[in-house]
């Protein structure tokens, strides 16, 4: 359990995070904070690689595995300043709860295992199994698991704790994401000739009709693989006087384990085929999105958006060492899955390391004016962590 001291320890590195506003691509100054808590506080090496990830490691006196302790440090900025009735910025404390941007996604997470980590080492004497790794990752807000593949390869653990909220419970899975792109081509008229074009927005209508017939796929544990319509943009726009040539459509795709790239769009694929050999003047492609951001080093980040689901079984031998120890530690946590996307996509979904979920706060909390995390919250999750690091590493 954790005294009093620690207790204002993991607080005020929260609330040290919360200050520093770390939108995607500016978490400079959250990585500044992180490197020298580490520094001063026993961990044995601390690097920030090229996309401005830090990483931190401890290293035990006796041989063992690696266990690595996940969490993103940018975050979604403040749209309306005058929304918040406690400044994003201050960590403010009131009724038991810390305000702020990041507070619950997920600083609070990266402060309480970082100290923990620190704990952890002091306590043993470094007397422990193996090597315990803590990091903040940045531009997950952008592409989830893009730039932790980064921090895979520099670390190769074989156990990733991701940090995101779960109220301390432990999540053994997700579903994935993707954001596909459906296209549709036409030829350009003037609207009071139309018949002399090809008009992309009726193209895309007919397509879209088709698509929303297809039945989701499901899984008994992660629930529905969700295809939602999120938008459609003609052009030119706006077509004053113009048959549109071109039509864009985002779909919103939630993945289920075993989903590849090509199993995803094969269904959409079938419909634009079947479509085209029925209209010789029908014209699509279906593919994902991507993106591309300029991380605070410099340094280019970018993927397709397709960021896969993953699932383990809670017998699997370290869940359960977890669930002991928690257990002995006096938690009761419940077997559960994130509802969203993390940087368990890249460790579980496509590296294959072994995963399980924990963090303090409640998902519906990211994102939202007036984020807080309950500050009973912060301190029990890192005990949480105190007690995964003994069952791992001890």
């Amino acid at each position: 359990m954790l005294n009093e001291k620690r207790k204002n320890e993991v607080i005020e590195l929260t609330r040290k995070l919360i200050g520093e506003q770390s939108y995607s691509g500016h978490e400079d100054g959250v990585v500044k904070v992180l490197k020298s808590y580490m520094l001063s506080h026993g961990f044995d090496d601390v690097q920030v690689d090229e996309y401005g990830n830090i990483i931190g490691m401890i290293r035990g006196k006796r041989p063992g595995e690696k266990t690595l302790f996940d969490g993103h440090i940018d975050t979604v900025p403040v749209s309306d300043h005058s929304a918040w009735h406690h400044d994003p910025f201050k960590g403010e404390i009131a009724d038991g709860k810390m305000y702020g941007r990041g507070t619950s996604d997920m600083k609070g997470a990266v402060a309480a295992y970082t100290a923990a980590a620190a704990f952890f080492a002091e306590d043993t004497g470094k007397d422990f199994a193996g090597e315990i790794y803590t990091d903040g990752i940045v531009h997950e807000e952008c592409f989830e698991g893009v730039a932790a593949r980064n921090v895979s390869r520099l670390v190769k653990p074989d156990v990733v704790i991701i940090g995101e909220a779960s109220e301390c419970n432990l999540k053994i899975g997700q579903r994935g994401r993707a954001e596909i792109m459906v296209e549709t081509f036409g030829v350009h008229a003037h609207s009071s000739n139309p018949d002399k074009g090809v008009n992309a927005a009726y193209s895309m209508c007919r397509l879209v009709s088709a698509i929303r017939e297809l039945k989701a796929p499901e899984h008994p544990f992660l629930g529905k693989g969700i295809l939602e319509l999120t938008d459609i943009k003609s052009e030119p726009y706006p077509g004053a006087s113009v048959v549109p040539s071109y039509c864009k459509a985002t779909y919103d795709r939630r993945l289920l384990v075993g989903e590849t790239r090509e199993s995803v769009l094969k269904p959409i694929q079938d419909i634009i085929d079947r479509l085209s050999a029925e209209d010789p003047k029908f014209k699509a492609k279906v593919s994902y999105a991507k993106g591309e951001e300029t991380c605070y080093t410099g340094k280019k980040i970018g993927d397709e958006r397709f960021f896969p689901a993953w699932l383990y079984d809670e017998k699997e031998e370290y869940i359960q060492k977890v669930l002991k120890e928690l257990h002995d530690a006096g938690m009761n946590p419940e077997i559960t899955k994130y509802s969203f996307c993390t940087n368990g996509s890249h460790y579980a979904g496509e590296a294959g390391i072994k995963a399980i979920g924990m963090g303090p706060s409640r998902e519906n909390l990211a994102h939202v004016d007036d984020e807080f995390a309950e500050v009973d919250q912060l301190t029990k999750v890192s005990e949480c962590y105190y007690a995964i690091m003994k069952a791992l590493n001890g």
